[in-house]
């Protein structure tokens, strides 16, 4: 088989470092950002005392009369109003969320622990009945821990996405007054704390859970691995939460003050007069920045314990090789320096000097950090992998080689840039589709939403080609383990993804700050113009979640039909097939939910905005100011009330199904819910992009056909707004939320499968 060159020793000490560098690098860019004062300090004497250059950048705002100390104290007024409310819900959210966690960890326990009626008795192992396992009792034990582990991973890195992002916004603001090029680097290093924090710790805790779990598991890795994919779940469960609670949160205050305020009063976006604007300001850092991050390390937390699973039953677990048992680790390890490398060229090595220059850097970060992982992938593959090994696969062992798993993971990488390549042609207002979409404009909504819609179908077509030919390739190279790697190489560079991701609401904040504060108009079109590269990263971010959860659903599917002893899903029985109809139904039922519940909050925040604007005498002139404690209050009651129902249906789905109809009809329901869910997250995600984007693309009047359709206020920008208001909830609500229907039902059934396997099919077994 031929030893791997990288000894555990050597292992030991890699991973844990590349997690510490990464928390340091973070914290590194976190003081950079922090060097950006948010007091009235005059920071240049009068003289010529030009240290770091700044009396040139100051002579900017000298000409525009904005060394008014008065436009700081009111960024950090702002800042600080924003920051609050943000605190606020998610401790809210936190609160109920954290009355879940500890009821399902109860239920994990008491599910995998009646296994074998609590039995304290050592089990002949699952896989190799010759050999004897740790009892069932241990794998609840541990399975519970591992779910709080990964449950508090996931709340912690979204709250500090969430306050990071809340702390750099003013700064963003004031940078820009030097230039869009300051501005750039502040947003994007906040970006980076967030990525490098979350990718960091979510290496680190697993890592030290599977050496904590090894000290009693000893040497059943079977069993140890198991116990590791509660840490998945915990993950994902509480990324579900955070996206559909922040995600209602955000949009109903967007649409509320959209409607009320651009359409109705003709008042410009992040007015100080419109009394939701702090709510759309504070849903942006709770959906799209504590949603995001929770997301995709439930993401990243799935695909490597898919992958561990996997490799505990294969050679690697066998023969007790320590090394290329920790293969998934060594890859985001290795991801970690990669986007350390990539993030400097947007920080350090390139300068951003003109509006144009921004998307083109944002787009560099994807390729560089791509060409760099795949030389990362292929060294990580050649010294910590044996030259030939067995994976498991349906009850045989593969025989696969190392040069065929660097394939695996690099067919998931370059899917990941050619899906996020996609999104941006058809989200992104430099592209005739987006453009047509604002064409439309000019006869209407109707017309705008029927482009919209058109565009999003259209947009699935090539991102499924892209993930179909992984899954075939990494299937026929690795089994279900080269689909499990192959979710991890999408998610590799899951640091300058995040640093992306977040650098969008950072950059929205910054320009509604400006707006409210009351900076020139050439601030505005600064911020405006991060803002719209964001959107469109945004956008990119969003198609990278949805294609990696699709790869990981199928990863962690795989793993549950080999742990509950299922031969073969055959779609022509009538359990399967039943379940695979049901299944394609739920992503239609739970987006039902969540744009319904986007919808009555939005109602409400509509009739109150309304209110304000008719019963506050002076609030269209700006002179007495609106209430915004109420709107912050309707969008936190609205989202914690309605993010209870979507939640259940997704956790109870595969419970029930399992126990009463058992693992073959819960088979069926997990591939009809991973084929349909990933069709309409894409879709709707691309369509509320390429509305919001064409609403921009008419504001900004950067070409002759988009001043032809109009200023702000005409009938073909007000026809766009519409298109927008409709696509908020699709893009940030329901698309996003989607992703993780998919990947928490496969990960959820895959913990309760020994239970399933054991009691499942309780109608079957009475019919």
């Amino acid at each position: 088989m031929g030893a791997a060159m990288l000894t555990g020793v050597i292992t030991e000490i890699l991973i844990p470092v590349a997690a510490v560098i990464g928390i340091a690098f973070a914290l590194l860019q976190w003081m950079l950002v922090s060097a950006v004062k948010l007091s009235p300090e005059r920071q240049t004497p009068a003289g010529g005392n030009k240290k770091n250059g700044f009396a040139a950048d100051f002579l900017i705002e000298e000409e525009e009369g904005l060394n008014d100390h008065n436009v700081v104290v009111k960024c950090a007024e702002i800042q600080n109003a924003i920051s609050e409310g943000a605190t606020s819900f998610l401790f809210t959210e936190y609160q109920y969320v954290g009355v879940f966690m500890a009821v399902f960890a109860v239920l994990i326990f008491l599910f995998l622990g009646s296994v074998e009626g609590f039995s304290t008795k050592s089990q002949p192992c699952t896989y190799n009945k010759d050999k004897y396992c740790k009892p069932a009792l241990a794998n609840a034990v541990f399975s519970t821990v591992s779910f709080l582990l990964g449950a508090i991973t996931s709340v912690v890195s979204g709250f500090l996405g969430m306050k990071i992002a809340t702390y750099a916004n003013a700064r963003t603001t004031l940078e820009a007054r030097k230039g869009v090029g300051k501005a750039f680097i502040t947003a994007f290093r906040s970006g980076a704390v967030m990525g490098f924090l979350l990718a960091a710790n979510g290496l680190l805790v697993l890592y030290i859970a599977i050496n904590l779990f090894k000290l009693y598991y000893g040497d059943d890795w079977e069993g140890l691995f198991e116990a590791i994919t509660g840490y998945g779940l915990g993950g994902s469960s509480m990324a579900l939460f955070g996206r559909v609670g922040g995600g209602i949160y955000t949009k109903a205050a967007d649409v509320g003050a959209d409607l009320v305020g651009k359409v109705e009063r003709n008042i410009p976006e992040d007015d100080p007069r419109n009394p939701a604007v702090i709510a759309d300001n504070v849903g942006d850092n709770v959906g799209d920045i504590a949603g995001m991050g929770s997301d995709l390390f439930g993401s990243y937390a799935e695909s490597s314990c898919a992958a561990l699973v996997v490799a505990s039953i294969s050679s690697f677990g066998i023969n007790h090789d320590f090394t290329a048992m920790c293969y998934p680790l060594l890859i985001s390890s290795m991801g970690i320096i990669v986007c350390l490398i990539t993030t400097l060229f947007a920080t350090d090595f390139f300068e951003i000097k003109a509006v144009k220059d921004i998307e083109p850097a944002l787009k560099r970060q994807l390729i560089i950090s791509t060409a760099l992982m795949t030389v990362g992938i292929g060294i990580v593959s050649w010294i910590a992998l044996p030259s030939s090994f067995t994976i498991f696969n349906f009850g045989e062992q593969k025989k696969v080689k190392n040069w065929e798993l660097f394939f695996c993971v690099a067919i998931g990488l370059w899917a990941g840039l050619v899906i996020g390549f996609v999104t941006e042609y058809f989200t992104s207002n430099a592209y005739s589709p987006v453009q047509d979409v604002a064409n439309s404009c000019r006869t209407g909504a109707a017309t705008n939403v029927i482009f919209g819609l058109a565009l999003g179908y259209k947009s699935v077509i090539i991102p499924i080609f892209a993930i179909a030919v992984s899954i075939f390739v990494s299937f026929s190279l690795a089994a279900m383990y080269g689909i499990a790697v192959a979710a991890l190489g999408m998610l590799s560079t899951i640091a300058t993804g995040l640093a992306i991701d977040a650098y969008g609401p950072i950059s929205d904040n910054a320009g509604g700050i400006a707006e409210m504060a009351g900076m020139s108009h050439r601030i505005r079109e600064r911020t405006d113009a991060l803002d719209a590269a964001g959107n469109t990263t945004a956008a990119i971010g969003k198609g990278f979640a949805i294609g990696s959860a699709a790869l990981v659903s199928l990863a962690l599917f795989g793993a549950f039909v080999s742990r509950a002893a299922i031969s073969t899903v055959d779609v022509l029985t009538p359990k399967v097939f039943i379940g695979l109809i049901v299944g394609a139904m739920l992503p239609y039922w739970f987006s039902a939910m969540t744009m319904k519940s986007v919808g009555r909050a939005a109602l409400e925040m509509v009739e109150e905005v309304r209110r304000q604007f008719n019963s506050i005498p002076g609030l269209m002139e700006g002179t007495a100011k609106p209430d915004y404690a109420t709107c912050v209050k309707i969008s936190t009651d609205a989202s914690i009330k309605e993010m209870i129902p979507p939640g259940a249906l997704v956790m109870l789905t595969p419970l029930i199904v399992g126990t009463f109809f058992g693992v073959e009809t819960l088979s069926g329901v997990l591939a009809g819910a991973l084929v349909s869910g990933v069709q309409i997250a894409i879709s709707a995600s691309n369509t509320g992009g390429a509305w919001d984007n064409a609403k921009k693309y008419i504001e900004a009047g950067a070409s002759e056909h988009a001043r032809a359709l109009g200023p702000k206020g005409s009938d073909a920008h007000k026809a766009a707004v519409i298109g927008d208001t409709i696509g908020d909830p699709l893009k940030d609500t329901s698309g996003p939320s989607l992703n993780i229907l998919i990947k928490l039902m496969a990960v959820e059934s895959l913990v309760f499968a020994p239970f399933f396997a054991a009691h499942g099919g309780l109608l079957f077994k009475i019919l």
